[in-house]
Parts: structure tokens; C-alpha cells; sequence
């Protein structure tokens, strides 16, 4: 860590004397730091598949819930990151958020010890667990200052993209430890599946304890504040603790509306709005210097390419993170029965594809910022919306086939590889869309608006699998399919109007 006092990086002789090196030097710290907190976030989906046979006497609706928590959760939370930069510090913000994983991560796996633990117990780690998904909206702010705009969609892609790379880590690890004594007697005894085996399902989360600890070490002496930045410690920890208790508090008012009442997908929806106009309500009576910085950052909301931005990221990014999550089910759902209602025996191990699908959406996302850098983050963005409804159409045709198929085993290679089509899209979008930000936002806008659009799509978390859920229930899969296409078509107009007809955004 150095003590940042002048920071130009448009200027060609600071940028190659020194300031090149020092923002490099943040973002290869900022990116494992993202990838333990996308892990934590996400790793309900993979340890609520597997509570039922460790023996919880939860149904499989209160596991899903979990997964819905942990989503409405994190999108939540990233309101009040998306303004954490600027009034704590980046270097602050990143180790300080990295540190509070270890709660839910610890807890989840205290908890997982024991089948008696209370469903409450869990929806409170669960919303705990969102404090994962809050710190890619602040560690996203926190790129674009350190770099110049000509390689802004590189260095918000490179971050993104192997931070999202968490998803599939995770979804290759915990499933990998389920069946080893790494923590001896301080993990407690395995639990005994029905067929007779040992399973330690409490180190799907204790084993992210010790690198969540090294991790946030790491980027407390090596990442850095930059001027301008409230950075002084004492008050910035003040703040981050501050605002992520709003935001708890917040998505706690959320979850309770969602478990409390029966409520339909529009009510739903409803209750994702309050949710972020309780947050920004609440942020604008905060006292002081924060309050004055937020009236500074709230000034983007006065320009319409925020508001397009924020759809085409909830187009890209919202369908990265919903698809990562309804994946394992939607495969187990189309999949394993035959049409007369019997198991299927040569169903495909949804675990053994699903983590497939978040890794090429993470490794596009650089490319789709590499890709925007040269020829333009409008015509990347356009590109990437079009192969997103052709890979939903396809992808709802063959979910339509498989449910009739004497054998719809045989239809998965094709839903397989139309999926991860799907995923490549949402990696080059992702990027993609980034990459605008810097271009059509006013000076000093980037980092709040690059904050607040991330907030707003990873409500894809919940969205996408309670559509999921709805037409599977009917019994229309598909369905929900055709209904992203429909979105996706939206955005290629609103992008196509706004951002890819523009000469001065083409390269």
C-alpha cells in the first residue's frame, strides 16, 4: 500500500510512471477478494441441494427460500455499497466488507452441524450471506478510478469476470470437501445420508473461513485510497458497519414481507421496488458528510443513460446470476422424470454440468470488455442481446421437447450446449455494458452509477428462479424462457436506440 496524494491516469506520463503499476497492482487484489464474496454469497445453491439428505426436516420450497433470501439479500445490500468508495475508501471498503463474510461462512457452518438447527437460524445466515453480494457493487466502484477510460471495459471485465468466477468455485468445492474431516472435532461429527455415508456438509462453509481471513489481510497491505476518498479508518469503519446495517435492515423488512404472505410474482416485484426505495430514502437522511457526498453521487439519477444502463445490466448481469442459481434445479426439473411421471433413471448429475454455465459467463465477461474497448461497448452490448433471445428460444425448445421424450436425456446435449451459449452472452454483455459507464455518465459519476446498476441487477438472483418456479409449477418451463426473450428484445431496442447508433461510442 502507498500513500496516493495526486492521481491522473488519463495523463500518458503518470499513467507510465508509476500509476499503471499501482492500479494494477489493486485490482489483482480486488479480484479474489470479489471471488470469495461472490463463494459465500452463492453457496446456498449448492448447500440447500444437499440439507435434505444430511437429514434437515426442511421441504425442498424452504431450501429454495434460502437461495431467494441470500439473492434479495445481496441485491439489496448493494444500494448502500454502491456509495461506500467514495465516502470509505477503496482499500477500506474491500478488506473491512472481505472480514464480515466470516460471519456467515462461520455461522452457516456452526449450524450445519446440527439438523435441529431452526429454519429461522438459517434465513438469518442466509440474509447474512448477502453481504457478499453487496461487495461486488462496491468493489466495481472502486475500479474505474484507477484506470483510464481507454481500458476502463478491461479492468471492470477482468474484475467482474474473475470474480464472478466465485460461482463456479464454489459449486467445484463444496461438493468436494462434503466428504472430508478437513477441520477435525472443531467441525463436529458428519452427518449419516440414508445410504450410509459420512457427509460433512458444515464444510461447504467453514472452508471458506481461513481464505476469507487471509484474503481480506491481503488487500488491507496491498490495495489502496484514492484522493478525494473519506478514508480515514476509524470513521470509514464507522460507515461501512453503519450503512451495512441499513441495508440488513432493509433486506430484513424485504425477506419478512416475502415469508410472511403468499404473495404472486407481481407483488414480488413490488416488494424488490420497496425494497430499493426504503433503501435510497433511508440513504438520503443519513447526517453530515455522508449525507452531502450521496446528494454528489445522487446526481446520476438525473441522467436517462443511468436508467438504460440500469436495464441493459439487469438484462446481462441479472440473467448471469439468476441462470447460476435455477440452473441446478431447472436441470433436475426437466430432466429427471420421464412423462409418466417416473424418476429417470439416466437423468443427467445437474452437479456435474451446472458450474459449467457460470465459468464461461465469467471468463467472457474480460472479453466482452475487451471486445467493447475496441469496437465499441454499444455494438458489443447490441451483439450480445441477440445471441441472448436466440439462445433462450432455443434453449425453451428444448425443455419443450424433453418433457414429452420417452428419453429426454437425449435432448441435454443440445439444452446444454444452447445454455452455455446463454452464459458466453451474458459474459460479453456484462462487460460490455460496464465498459459504457465511463462514456456516458458525467465526470465523477462512474463509480456510483457503476455501483447502483450492479445493485439493481443482482435482484436477477431472485427474479429469475420465481419466474422459474411459477412455470414450473404450471408446468411450462419454457415459459419463463419466452418471457426473458421478450425482456432481452426490449433491451436490444433501448441499447440499439441509445448507446449502439452513437458514432462517438463506436471505436
Amino acid at each position: 500500500m502507498t500513500r496516493i496524494t495526486r492521481w491522473n491516469p488519463e495523463d500518458p506520463k503518470a499513467w507510465e510512471g508509476g500509476e499503471a503499476w499501482v492500479a494494477w497492482r489493486n485490482l489483482a487484489f480486488s479480484v479474489p477478494a470479489l471471488l470469495m464474496a461472490f463463494a459465500v454469497w452463492m453457496f446456498w445453491s449448492i448447500l440447500a441441494v444437499r440439507m435434505k439428505e444430511a437429514g434437515f426436516p426442511f421441504t425442498p420450497a424452504q431450501l429454495f427460500t434460502l437461495i431467494s433470501i441470500a439473492g434479495l439479500s445481496g441485491a439489496t445490500l448493494r444500494i448502500p455499497s454502491s456509495f461506500l468508495v467514495s465516502l470509505a475508501g477503496g482499500r477500506n471498503t474491500v478488506a473491512v466488507t472481505t472480514a464480515l463474510l466470516i460471519v456467515p461462512a462461520l455461522g452457516a457452518g456452526l449450524a450445519l452441524q446440527d439438523i435441529h438447527t431452526s429454519f429461522t437460524t438459517f434465513v438469518v445466515l442466509a440474509t447474512l450471506s448477502g453481504i457478499g453480494g453487496g461487495n461486488f457493487a462496491s468493489s466495481m466502484a472502486n475500479i474505474p478510478g484507477f484506470f483510464p477510460k481507454r481500458l476502463a471495459g478491461t479492468a471492470l471485465g477482468l474484475n467482474g469476470g474473475l470474480g464472478n468466477l466465485g460461482v463456479s468455485v464454489m459449486q467445484l468445492v463444496i461438493p468436494a470437501v462434503f466428504g472430508l474431516s478437513l477441520f477435525g472435532t472443531l467441525a463436529g461429527a458428519p452427518h449419516i445420508t440414508a445410504a450410509g455415508k459420512a457427509l460433512y456438509i458444515q464444510n461447504g462453509a467453514l472452508v471458506w473461513v481461513p481464505v476469507l481471513a487471509l484474503v481480506s489481510v491481503l488487500a488491507w497491505l496491498f490495495m489502496d485510497n484514492l484522493p478525494g476518498q473519506d478514508s480515514e479508518f476509524g470513521p470509514a469503519l464507522l460507515k461501512i458497519l453503519g450503512l451495512h446495517l441499513l441495508g440488513l435492515a432493509v433486506a430484513a423488512l424485504g425477506v419478512l414481507l416475502l415469508l410472511g404472505f403468499k404473495l404472486g410474482l407481481p407483488a414480488q416485484l413490488g416488494v424488490l421496488v420497496l425494497t430499493i426505495v426504503v433503501s435510497l430514502g433511508l440513504l438520503r437522511l443519513l447526517p453530515g458528510r455522508i449525507r452531502t457526498r450521496l446528494t454528489q453521487d445522487f446526481r446520476m439519477f438525473g441522467n436517462w443513460n443511468t436508467w438504460t444502463l440500469t436495464l441493459l445490466y439487469l438484462g446481462t448481469f441479472g440473467s448471469f446470476i439468476g441462470f447460476s442459481g435455477a440452473l441446478p434445479l431447472l436441470i433436475n426439473v426437466v430432466f429427471g422424470r420421464l412423462p409418466n411421471g417416473m424418476a429417470n433413471l439416466h437423468a443427467p448429475r445437474a452437479m456435474a454440468y451446472a458450474w459449467l454455465g457460470p465459468l464461461v459467463g465469467s471468463l467472457f465477461r474480460p472479453v466482452g470488455g475487451w471486445m467493447a474497448d475496441r469496437w465499441g461497448g454499444g455494438r458489443i452490448t447490441q451483439l450480445s442481446f441477440v445471441i441472448m433471445g436466440a439462445g433462450a428460444l432455443g434453449v425453451a425448445h428444448f425443455v419443450k421437447l424433453a418433457q414429452g421424450a420417452p428419453a429426454p436425456e437425449s435432448c441435454f446435449p443440445a439444452f446444454l450446449g444452447l445454455f452455455l451459449l446463454l452464459f458466453v452472452a451474458t459474459g460479453l454483455g456484462n462487460g460490455a455494458v460496464f465498459q459504457l459507464v465511463p462514456h456516458v455518465t458525467a465526470p465523477g459519476m462512474a463509480p456510483p452509477t457503476v455501483g447502483w446498476i450492479s445493485a439493481v441487477a443482482a435482484y436477477g438472483s431472485f427474479i429469475i428462479p420465481a419466474i422459474f418456479r411459477i412455470q414450473v409449477d404450471a408446468g411450462a418451463p419454457q415459459g419463463a424462457l419466452y418471457q426473458f426473450t421478450g425482456f432481452y428484445g426490449v433491451c436490444l431496442v433501448l441499447n440499439g436506440w441509445q448507446f449502439a447508433r452513437r458514432k462517438t461510442l463506436q471505436k
